[in-house]
């Protein structure tokens, strides 16, 4: 799908966080740890009097902690390189970048990332408790292993704003990223533009903001990004 083969994509680092560095690919100085989402962004809607999404699939699931990971994260999603369905609505869009470790400033190969969105209206697999998804159907939701140079690539469509907790979340894709030896990240991509970042008291803080660039194939037209993520090693105690 993009228009860069695997060589220009080594030479070019991506437009992303690489430095070239005696034939092999090096983080750039300045580069800090990716930012981990810090909260639930309101949304307590979704939740029991526990604290318990109110909404799953219809089979059995691992409970996750609703203030790091929200409400619509499943564990297990299968391995592949597409989100959405074929031919899903919406716009297509193609996210690639590279991880790295903060500590070697070099690419993390065979990390897995975890990869969740809602759709083109806004919604999640699991948003309507009546028609739940079909186990292992997993609809906008996968997982992906970086290659030897820290590389990875998806795609999908551009997922769009949702009201939840009493406003409306911008557009966002969820990652969840580990590797040996560094810590578990949790994070969230948002897109740069949007109208809904300043009332959002987390996305207007963040920094990991994508401006997709227009992309042209024969007579089709997709979006391109670059999102590069920076993993610090893990502590000593084990936690993210």
């Amino acid at each position: 799908m993009t228009d860069l083969n695997r060589r220009d994509i080594l030479c070019q680092g991506l437009a992303g966080l690489a430095v070239a560095g005696s034939g092999s690919l090096l983080l750039a100085e300045e580069a800090a740890p990716t930012d981990a989402t810090p909260d639930l962004h309101n949304y307590r809607d979704f939740l029991d009097k526990k604290g318990i999404p109110q909404v799953a699939p219809a089979a059995a699931w691992e409970p996750t902690h609703p203030d790091i990971l929200g409400p619509f994260y499943v564990p297990g999603s299968p391995f592949r390189g597409k989100v959405t369905a074929p031919l899903a609505e919406g716009t297509t869009l193609v996210v690639r970048g590279r991880l790295w470790g903060l500590d070697t400033k070099k690419p993390i190969r065979n990390a897995v990332l975890d990869v969740w969105q809602a759709d083109h209206k806004g919604r999640y697999d699991m948003t309507d408790p009546r028609q739940p998804p079909k186990w292992h159907e997993f609809r906008n939701r996968i997982r992906l292993v970086t290659d030897e140079t820290g590389y990875y690539e998806y795609e999908t469509i551009r997922p769009a704003a949702y009201r939840a907790g009493g406003g409306v979340r911008p557009a966002h894709i969820h990652y969840m990223v580990q590797a040996p030896g560094y810590g578990r990240l949790i994070t969230q991509l948002y897109f740069k533009g949007d109208p809904y970042l300043a009332r959002d008291r987390s996305a207007r803080q963040s920094n990991l903001l994508i401006a997709p660039q227009e992309k042209t194939v024969g007579r089709g037209k997709y979006q391109l990004a670059t999102f590069d993520i920076v993993l610090a090693k893990a502590t000593r105690a084990g936690r993210n």
